[in-house]
């Protein structure tokens, strides 16, 4: 077991584009894939250059940003370089080790330690008045029934024409066509980058106005 681990470790490092991705950080995700892997998906943290294909699209006065799964924060950081103001943003991420490293490092951002497919109860903001949701969720470990709760609650906070941005290591959307159709959505492909490990697809969701 341990080796296997030096094994993915090693990998890792050499793949990740990222190389100012701190020590601290990947330890603690890589703790986190051991733990759960289903949940937590890949065994290093999101590269830079994903992040901001997935933050490329919010504008600083457009309105709340939710973000669902924080993990160590590398969305968070490129959300707010956008110039999002800290209390314009609010970070779902139910994982308590995580939560509390949020909470360290983004002291203005409120961190929700709730379920993505609930979080309205928690929110800050009013159904309408979020412009995005940039979603870091493993999509592809969930079910179809998962999906629609997740993709109902991020819609019924996302204002007219706003998106829910959705990474995944597959080149196919990780939402089936029957769901989007259930839910009256849309997608696109915003961008791939091979500068992250495992490489990903960015995709954004819209519901037509």
């Amino acid at each position: 077991m341990q080796n296997r681990f030096k094994r993915i470790r090693a990998s890792a490092l050499d793949c990740m584009p990222d190389h100012r991705t701190q020590a601290s950080e990947y330890l603690n995700f890589l703790a986190a894939w051991v733990k759960k892997p289903r949940q937590t998906a890949s065994v290093v943290p999101s590269s830079r250059y994903l992040a901001r294909l997935m933050v490329r699209d919010i504008a600083a006065d457009g309105g709340r940003v939710m973000e669902l799964g924080g993990g160590t924060g590398v969305f968070t950081r490129e959300i707010l370089s956008t110039g999002l103001p800290a209390d314009m943003l609010e970070v779902v991420e139910i994982n308590p080790a995580f939560a509390r490293g949020l909470r360290r490092h983004f002291p203005g951002v409120s961190i929700l330690e709730v379920p993505a497919q609930s979080v309205s109860s928690s929110a800050a903001g009013k159904p309408g008045d979020y412009q995005i949701v940039v979603s870091g969720l493993p999509l592809l470990a969930m079910d179809k029934a998962m999906h629609i709760a997740i993709l109902s609650e991020a819609f019924a906070m996302l204002k007219p024409g706003g998106s829910f941005v959705q990474f995944t290591y597959s080149l196919r959307p990780p939402i089936s066509r029957d769901t989007m159709a259930l839910l009256g959505l849309e997608v696109e492909r915003v961008g791939q980058t091979v500068r992250n490990f495992p490489p990903a697809t960015v995709f954004r969701f819209t519901r037509p106005v």
